[in-house]
């Protein structure tokens, strides 16, 4: 037996309209300021300004102190990571916050206090200035202001890729006589290459962002402390194309970086099941 009353019709879904429409407002708002700058110059124009030395100078500065950098944080954060991933000790979570902070610290606070610890009469600046060493406002201030507020973004994934590793796989090479050593580089390293690898691209493209530790700590010396970040602060009070070329140019080299690492097949990094398959060894 039917009603005859009218079917009601099912109301549209809110939901997906909602999200639809999030992400398109989100995606404007996010793509327009790229735009604006892609749409400001011509190739021709990139061009005539890349050929100029004080741009070159950025550009080498920029590039050397960020390699640097990455270089000296991946060395530091390796065991950092691999130790708040397999231990517990007092103060790790002390520790845990300690390395983060620089993620959410205003960079000119940080640059601050790197100069307040670093500088002539700071903490270790003052040790350092008695055998003739001074660091602020140098190349090297550049490079510890990069690493410092790079450092997060590479200790944070690579402990999170430490931490999903397997722990019967470490067991098993430890059944094998594998030293902790061998079960780090054998083991541990290759399955957590992923996040690795991604900490590495974002630690980089942090570095080479930099501004606010590096203008307060080092200054704006063109060539010898003017990275590409402070070169567009300061083209932009008297040649705006200079300016927007040099942010075209960070532009690209970030959105590279990014497109690859989230373009790459996984089997690039070597991104394997954390099972063993049956009949072979996690590590020999």
């Amino acid at each position: 037996m039917t009603s005859g009353r009218p079917k009601r019709r099912p109301a549209p879904p809110l939901l997906p309209g909602l999200a639809l429409a999030g992400v398109l407002v989100l995606t404007a708002f996010l793509a327009l300021p790229f735009i604006g700058l892609l749409a400001r110059v011509s190739p021709g124009l990139i061009l005539q300004r890349l050929a100029e030395p004080s741009v070159q100078a950025a550009l080498k500065l920029s590039l050397l102190t960020s390699f640097a950098a990455t270089a000296i944080v991946v060395v530091l954060g390796l065991p950092t990571a691999y130790l708040l991933a397999t231990r517990e000790f007092p103060g790790k979570r002390l520790l845990e916050v300690l390395i983060d902070l620089p993620m959410v610290l205003p960079p000119t606070v940080a640059g601050f206090a790197l100069l307040l610890a670093f500088g002539r009469m700071g903490l270790a600046g003052h040790l350092l200035s008695g055998i003739g060493v001074a660091i602020p406002f140098t190349t090297l201030a550049v490079v510890l202001a990069q690493i410092f507020m790079a450092a997060p973004f590479f200790v944070s994934p690579a402990r999170a890729g430490f931490a999903r590793v397997d722990p019967r796989l470490l067991e098993v090479a430890a059944t094998l006589g594998a030293s902790e050593a061998r079960r780090f580089f054998r083991v541990m390293v290759p399955l957590s290459l992923p996040s690795l690898i991604a900490g590495v691209a974002m630690s980089a493209a942090r570095s080479l962002g930099e501004f606010g530790a590096t203008i307060t700590f080092a200054g704006n010396l063109p060539g010898v402390t003017q990275t590409m970040p402070l070169a567009v602060y300061l083209e932009l009070q008297s040649d705006l194309d200079t300016a927007v070329v040099l942010s075209i140019l960070l532009l690209a080299f970030s959105f590279i970086l990014l497109l690859g690492l989230r373009s790459a097949p996984a089997g690039w990094w070597g991104d394997r099941s954390f099972a063993p398959a049956r009949g072979t060894t996690a590590a020999r």
